[in-house]
């Protein structure tokens, strides 16, 4: 089944800090690149961070120094370590899978930064 799960948001305060995870319990996982995007309300979704199947990781500007993304390949589960939030982070955060000629979606998880 090819399926992919976000957890993690919620509401934080400006400054907080918030992890998401997203697994991946029936698909193929290791081999490929996954990511993190974001899509705040009027925008287009955005990049926030990727990781490949070595490890190399990739980061949008605006969050390098805050976020971290890391992946577990033996529990196929993929986080988002997120320091110093700030307002303008606020969105619903999906992870996407990377494959050759497709590429799958979570349905999102929502992160609002708010005081």
């Amino acid at each position: 089944q090819v399926q992919l799960v976000e957890s993690g948001g919620g509401l934080v305060q400006p400054g907080g800090s918030l992890r998401l995870s997203c697994a991946a319990p029936g698909m193929i996982f290791s081999i490929y690149t996954m990511g993190w995007y974001r899509q705040a309300p009027g925008k287009q979704r955005e990049l926030v961070a990727s990781i490949t199947s070595g490890g190399s990781t990739n980061y949008a500007d605006s969050v390098k120094g805050r976020f971290t993304i890391s992946r577990d390949n033996a529990k196929k589960m993929v986080h988002l370590q997120m320091n110093s939030l700030k307002p303008e982070d606020t969105a619903v955060y999906y992870c996407k899978q990377d494959r050759p000629a497709i590429a799958y979606w979570g349905q999102g998880t929502q992160v609002t930064v708010s005081s």
